[in-house]
């Protein structure tokens, strides 16, 4: 899955202990929306619906 810079970014501020759960998560619900790319909008609608 690609990331843009600005959202690899804003995944950078999530504490690293929870990261890699985080990433899997939002990678996961933009797959269900047949993305082949994650962007920063997009990041803030999947953190949005997951807290």
């Amino acid at each position: 899955m690609d990331w843009t810079a600005a959202a690899e970014a804003k995944l950078k501020e999530v504490p690293f202990f929870v990261r890699p759960a985080v990433r899997r998560k939002i990678e996961a619900m933009a797959a269900e929306s047949q993305r082949t790319s994650i962007d920063l909008d997009f990041y803030d609608q999947a953190k949005a619906k997951f807290g």
